[in-house]
């Protein structure tokens, strides 16, 4: 049985989830609309992926006897500097969630609640995957603005697609 306080913040973290979506879906607008279709399906993709997480949460709680509840939602925002803009802003946002779902797991061990803990570290572990690609995707862009970047990205570009066919030629020989 979970408490109170712990059913209030899996909500909280439910309502947190669809915001992302929501967020991640009007930046993919911005990106539309700013000629980057290539961010943009990605960014949509991404609102897609954060709707299963908040179902995911939606029906753990409901499965625990209690009711997952859809709060007020805030619009996200509309207006972007520029693409770098776009992807450190969710960069940050899922820094915040990481920091979001640590404080649910700490609230499973202070109840305790391991059932619930146990669950938790999907999204842990997912949290740790977001953060690690939103960033490299901003390093990627800087990278590509900056004066000698562009030859850089190409190079590392061109180095990865050798050592993508040099592992095919192992992998036949083998």
């Amino acid at each position: 049985m979970l408490s109170e306080k712990l059913v209030e913040r899996l909500n909280h973290q439910v309502n947190l989830e669809y915001y992302s979506a929501n967020l991640y879906l009007q930046m993919s607008s911005w990106c539309e609309l700013n000629s980057l279709p290539g961010c943009a399906q990605f960014l949509r993709q991404h609102a897609d992926e954060e709707i299963q997480h908040m179902h995911h949460l939606f029906k753990y709680i409901n499965e625990t006897g209690n009711m997952a509840v859809i709060g007020e939602i805030k619009a996200p925002p509309t207006e972007y500097k520029s693409v770098v803009d776009v992807f450190q802003q969710t960069y940050e946002h899922e820094c915040y969630i990481t920091k979001e779902i640590n404080n649910l797991v700490r609230l499973t061990l202070e109840e305790p609640d391991y059932s619930t803990h146990n669950f938790l570290q999907w999204y842990v572990a997912e949290q740790h995957e977001e953060e690690h690609l939103f960033n490299s995707i901003v390093k990627k862009i800087e990278l590509i603005t900056e004066g000698s970047g562009k030859r850089l990205f190409m190079m590392d570009k061109e180095i990865k697609r050798m050592a993508t066919e040099q592992q095919k030629l192992v992998k036949k020989r083998s």
